[in-house]
């Protein structure tokens, strides 16, 4: 028994001892006779046990036991019927004469017609408490069932999560050794404190990035080694640069986010025999609720033919992705293509 429910069945167990004991509590202090209060309250007792009864059968029992059953749902409204039935006979109605002062006081038919009467009233009492356990413990289930679906909905975000970050750790990797491995041929040296940026690489990215979210800060380092280092394949027609403005407070974002849309740009923005381009911005504008952590990336437009062209691939959408699990409601995601620049700008809520 979880906690919720817990609580939920102590509070029922208060409010049916109030109902037994209130009434008797009353008429105590309003008579200051112990006597008088015991005796309303044995016939308390008498007219609540039954209803008690079967609102606990119902609730614990008949309920969970056959209602939620498709195949039994008609042996829940014979069960009950059998009970009030017998709670009726047994309790309610006793048998006996009927005492000789009522039999003068009305006529025969007049009498069973009244009898008839409090039958039904008792009978349509007894209905609204099934109904008022059948409610509760439906309200309780949709609950429990509700926070399920959640919990597996948080199981499978957070394991496809891992999945796009073990999707993206590979993909980058491979581009950047690609990259130090053309370096080699032309300035070893340079090669060499490339290596040096790439170990930091592999440690924020193996280790530093498996967090749910990390400083701002350390993203923003790991980014500008990161184009550094795509930036070591590009020729003097290309023109690379960065603006990331580290803020002054502290604040953490999802890791590797934005890796995706920088290689994007390289790879789509960049052409050895033409003048290009790569620009990256990144700063954190405003404050309180309005803050908001705004990325900026363009670069040169080349069309291409085929399905290698701009704002495509597995690691756009796999950004997209993440987007969606990490910010639901809370970013905003938009590209542009327009006078020979492509620009995507991302904007998160931090």
């Amino acid at each position: 028994m979880n906690r919720k429910n817990y609580v939920i069945d102590v509070t029922q167990a208060v409010v049916w001892a109030g109902l037994f004991c209130v009434p008797a509590i009353i008429s105590w202090i309003m008579s200051g006779e112990l006597g008088t209060a015991l005796g309303v309250l044995k016939t308390t007792v008498r007219l609540l046990l039954p209803l008690f009864a079967l609102y606990a059968v119902n609730y614990y029992l008949l309920v969970p036991r056959l209602l939620w059953k498709e195949d039994r749902k008609k042996w829940f409204f014979a069960a009950n019927a059998a009970l009030i039935l017998l709670l009726d006979l047994a309790l309610l109605f006793p048998k006996g004469d009927i005492p000789p002062e009522v039999q003068e006081a009305f006529d025969g038919q007049r009498i069973w017609t009244f009898y008839a009467i409090g039958v039904l009233m008792v009978v349509i009492v007894q209905a609204l408490v099934v109904l008022l356990a059948v409610g509760l413990r439906n309200t309780m289930r949709s609950n429990e069932l509700q926070m399920q679906y959640e919990q597996e909905r948080r199981k499978t975000a957070e394991a496809e999560l891992v999945w796009l970050k073990h999707q993206l750790n590979p993909h980058f990797l491979f581009n950047t050794l690609n990259n130090i491995s053309s370096l080699t041929q032309i300035d070893p040296d340079r090669a060499q404190e490339s290596i040096g940026q790439l170990s930091d690489l592999l440690r924020y990215a193996l280790y530093d990035s498996e967090a749910e979210k990390v400083p701002l800060a350390a993203e923003m380092e790991f980014m500008n080694n990161y184009v550094d280092l795509m930036a070591l394949r590009c020729n003097e027609m290309t023109t690379v640069e960065k603006d990331l403005a580290l803020p002054a407070e502290k604040v953490e974002v999802a890791p590797l986010l934005f890796i995706s849309l920088i290689e994007n740009a390289f790879k789509h923005g960049v052409n050895a025999r033409y003048p290009s381009f790569v620009r990256v911005a990144m700063a954190l504008e405003g404050s309180g609720e309005d803050r908001a952590l705004v990325f900026r990336c363009e670069n040169s437009l080349f069309e291409k033919t085929g399905s290698d062209h701009i704002g495509s691939g597995i690691g756009l959408e796999n950004m997209k992705r993440r987007l969606e699990l990490l910010y639901p409601g809370r970013y905003a995601y938009a590209q542009s293509a327009e006078d020979g620049c492509y620009r995507v700008d991302v904007k998160l809520k931090v």
